[in-house]
């Protein structure tokens, strides 16, 4: 910051207030003194007026001068740390902060008691030298109407200077609305301000003049020149003091709203680098604040979208590329989420056990969905994987992983139920453990009968000493083995009623002479079909494999 931006701000406020008492006498005190008739000689050659009119002016200015440094000394003092690159406290900066929002206020307060006393003390002169009351009448309204011009030209003046030049360096992150014990510059009052001063003002003015120069002893005609004389100066000052505050209060409140259509526009195209700058405490004010949170909101939103794209990536990619291809076995599987990412997991897994491939299938279930199961889910995977790497019959492994996984995650409350089959092609027999799972089915078409592949076990992550139990059934040709989620059967519609299982199994029914991956895509449009046009509430996972 250079000296001289140091001393403008520091100055800019006190500078604005001149400017309008300055700008009032001129334009309006000047010419109405002309517009109507000098008041008699002998008053400006009394002592007593000529001294107090001497000394009033440069009084008034002084105590106003001084009253405006006293309450902006903890705002020069934080522009003086700042400009020495010394370290503010936070009482500082409060203070500093509350009191150039409040500012605009003390000043014109200061300014209109400037007036106030001009117009009880001109007009006591002018009654104590017994001038008559058209004089008096004049001196306290011309005092108390250029005070309201003041006030209401100074309002504008310093809440311009305050958006334009203080608060972009004292809150250039916005949020003016939430420094405490600040008086608020609203839309409301800045529309009542420039009724006052463009409509009632005015009228008052015109009304009071017409009532006083009616009330001189001037001749009829005299006294309609000074009339008309009056109201074209005051009908003139006032239309450019509303020009010109019209266009004050256009600038305060049509360049914010720019600026929040612009950044809007820009959050539309997908862009949220862009922020408003907020400069005032009012509603445009809480709107710039609130849309600067929504961007960055926005933003974290975006980046935590990528994440999850990139996360639900990484989790398709362990599922299994294709169905696999073995003599006897039509196989095919799909999962589906709700979410980017999920808890549902199924998987092949080659083994091989006195030289015969064998192929088991798992279908897993993660209490919830979303990021923290579709963690647990790859866990759960790689214990499966790396388990089954080695020798055990399937309980075995089962137990062994749930015993890895528990220590994980016992404490968090999470689990995650599995269903796991070894088929044996060869000896044309099915093995399998469930852990808590919703039970496999096999479909005879001869018969036309269903066969659940049941088990009690409880589901994986609960407790370190859970035991497991593998089952055993044989297959024949032509057989159906089917393994899923709730997810299918708890589907719900928009009158809350469930899929159920007995629907999914007149699907298989309907189309169990066609390949296992038709099936498969049978029952999901079956499924999304019922719940249209709900969304999934949850996962969905199915894997049929046909025997042949």
């Amino acid at each position: 910051m250079t000296k001289f931006k140091r001393f403008h701000l520091k100055n800019e406020m006190l500078l604005a207030n001149f400017s309008a008492n300055f700008i009032a006498v001129t334009f309006f005190q000047v010419l109405m003194f002309r517009a109507e008739p000098d008041p008699p000689e002998h008053i400006w050659q009394n002592p007593w007026f000529e001294m107090i009119d001497i000394l009033f002016t440069p009084a008034a200015f002084i105590f106003v001068v001084v009253m405006t440094l006293r309450y902006e000394r903890p705002i020069r003092q934080y522009l003086e740390a700042k400009f020495s690159n010394k370290s503010v406290s936070k009482d500082l900066e409060d203070t500093a902060r509350r009191r150039v929002l409040n500012e605009p206020y003390v000043l014109i307060c200061l300014s209109l008691s400037m007036w106030l006393l001009s117009a009880i003390i001109y007009s006591l002169l002018w009654w104590i030298l017994d001038v008559g009351s058209y004089w008096i009448h004049r001196t306290l309204f011309m005092s108390l109407s250029t005070g309201f011009i003041t006030v209401t030209l100074a309002f504008f003046l310093l809440e311009h200077v305050l958006q334009k030049r203080l608060a972009p360096y004292f809150f250039p992150e916005g949020e003016l609305s939430r420094i405490p014990k600040t008086l608020r510059i609203r839309i409301r009052t800045r529309l009542v301000a420039l009724l006052f001063a463009c409509n009632l003002i005015p009228l008052f003015s015109i009304l009071h003049i017409f009532y006083r120069i009616t009330g001189t002893d001037y001749d009829p005609m005299t006294q309609l020149d000074i009339l008309r004389s009056a109201i074209f100066v005051n009908t003139s000052i006032f239309i450019i003091a509303g020009l010109c505050l019209t266009i004050l209060v256009s600038r305060n409140l049509t360049l914010p709203f720019s600026e929040i259509i612009h950044t809007l526009q820009g959050v539309r195209n997908g862009r949220f680098d862009k922020k408003v700058r907020v400069t005032t405490n009012d509603e445009i004010g809480y709107t710039g604040d609130a849309i600067n949170e929504m961007t960055e909101g926005l933003k974290e939103r975006q980046r935590l979208q990528h994440s999850l794209d990139i996360a639900m990536e990484v989790q398709q990619n362990l599922l299994p590329a294709q169905d696999p291809q073995i003599d006897g076995l039509d196989i095919a599987g799909t999962s589906i989420y709700c979410e980017e990412t999920g808890g549902d997991y199924y998987d092949y897994i080659m083994t091989e056990a006195n030289s015969q491939t064998k192929i088991c299938v798992v279908v897993g279930d993660v209490a919830d969905h979303g990021i923290p199961s579709a963690l647990l889910m790859t866990t759960a995977r790689a214990f499966l994987r790396q388990r089954t790497s080695r020798s055990g019959d399937l309980d075995q492994v089962v137990a062994d992983v749930n015993q890895q996984l528990t220590r994980d995650v016992e404490d968090s409350g999470r689990f995650m139920t599995l269903f796991i089959c070894e088929i044996d092609r060869g000896n044309q027999v099915i093995h399998w453990v469930n852990a808590g799972h919703d039970p496999g089915m096999i479909y005879a078409r001869e018969g036309d009968a269903f066969k659940e592949l049941t088990g009690n076990a409880l589901p994986l992550g609960v407790s370190e000493t859970a035991a497991y139990q593998k089952f055993d059934k044989n297959i024949s040709p032509g057989q159906i083995i089917m393994m899923g989620t709730d997810g299918i059967w708890e589907a719900q519609n928009p009158a809350g009623e469930m899929f159920g299982k007995e629907r999914f199994k007149d699907i298989i029914r309907q189309n169990a002479d066609r390949p296992a991956k038709e099936i498969v895509q049978k029952v999901i449009e079956a499924v999304d079909g019922f719940c249209d046009p709900l969304q999934k509430a949850d996962d969905v996972t199915l894997v049929v494999t046909k025997i042949s």
